[in-house]
């Protein structure tokens, strides 16, 4: 199906508005609550909208709404409206900048520790701008429109992204300062680890196959204290419930924690991506220019000194 631009412009914005928030979630409810109305709403703006062009845009499953072949042909002449109306919208805005919404994915570490620590001065740069940060566990994908930029663990191996490595990171063996004064540090790292409980992922719930650490200190090892979270994991570490793996720009600032075998290191990449035909739109170029800028001011953090 080819949608002309006649029939564009006699359309509703908001029901096309209403189509790429489900397209782009997947699920009526989830962009009833992206777009801050109620799901009847976005309900009705689609059925009115696939009455006026006489197809059917999205196929009911049992998760939720995949689009048609339709949807497909109609998703790529909305995205150009949408690009347009961000055109339209910043040169409104003058020398304010760039506006809208802004939705970013990391991952929770980074974007607790790096990213919300840091981003009054970007928020005060842009005040036009809305920025959601998708910091859990999982990535949105920007081949998918869920997320303008995502910061994730690898690199896409396919979709129509632009990806590039953002920065590399080391992550190191910590346990609490409290428990090392109180019991010492053996020597032997075979020693450690069988004196002390492990704090780690749980297994079947890794979101991404860079966060299994474990096996690369010692193959076989299994944590006991176990979190999806790695903020949770990094509680447990510092209050001496046990030991475990850490980014070092998570660990190094918290006092109460210690290297516990500073020869040891591993080291991951992360990886900043956009999809191919919006990563030249003024919000997210911005973005990614400031996020560049905070890597780079942040490398001792990221990848710190031996000691």
């Amino acid at each position: 199906m080819r949608l002309t631009p006649a029939i564009m412009q006699v359309s509703d914005w908001n029901d096309y508005q209403a189509f790429l928030a489900i397209a782009r979630s997947g699920h009526i409810g989830r962009a009833g609550a992206a777009m801050g109305v109620d799901p009847t709403t976005v309900g009705r703006r689609l059925r009115r909208l696939e009455a006026r062009l006489g197809v059917t845009l999205f196929e009911q499953t049992r998760l939720g709404q995949v689009l048609t072949e339709a949807g497909e042909a109609m998703l790529a002449n909305v995205e150009a409206m949408e690009r347009s109306a961000a055109r339209i919208a910043a040169s409104a805005a003058g020398g304010n900048g760039p506006s809208g919404l802004l939705r970013v994915s990391v991952s929770e570490a980074f974007g607790s520790c790096l990213v919300a620590q840091n981003l009054q001065g970007f928020a005060d740069r842009y005040p036009q701008l809305s920025i959601d940060i998708v910091a859990n566990s999982g990535f949105l994908s920007p081949s998918k429109r869920e997320a303008d930029v995502a910061v994730t663990l690898s690199r896409p191996k396919a979709g129509p992204v632009v990806a590039g490595k953002l920065a590399d990171y080391a992550l190191q063996l910590y346990g609490s300062r409290k428990s090392v004064e109180r019991d010492g540090l053996p020597q032997d790292h075979r020693a450690l680890l069988s004196r002390h409980r492990l704090v780690g992922y749980i297994p079947d719930m890794l979101y991404a196959p860079e966060l299994n650490y474990l096996d690369e200190l010692q193959e076989g090892l299994a944590p006991s204290l176990r979190s999806s979270s790695i903020l949770a994991q990094h509680r447990m570490i510092a209050s001496g419930a046990g030991i475990g793996i850490l980014p070092c720009f998570l660990g190094e600032g918290d006092p109460d924690l210690i290297r516990l075998l500073p020869e040891w290191r591993l080291t991951r990449s992360f990886w900043l991506v956009t999809h191919k035909d919006t990563r030249q739109l003024a919000k997210i170029r911005v973005f990614r220019e400031w996020l560049k800028e905070l890597v780079e001011e942040n490398r001792n953090r990221l990848n710190p000194p031996g000691r």
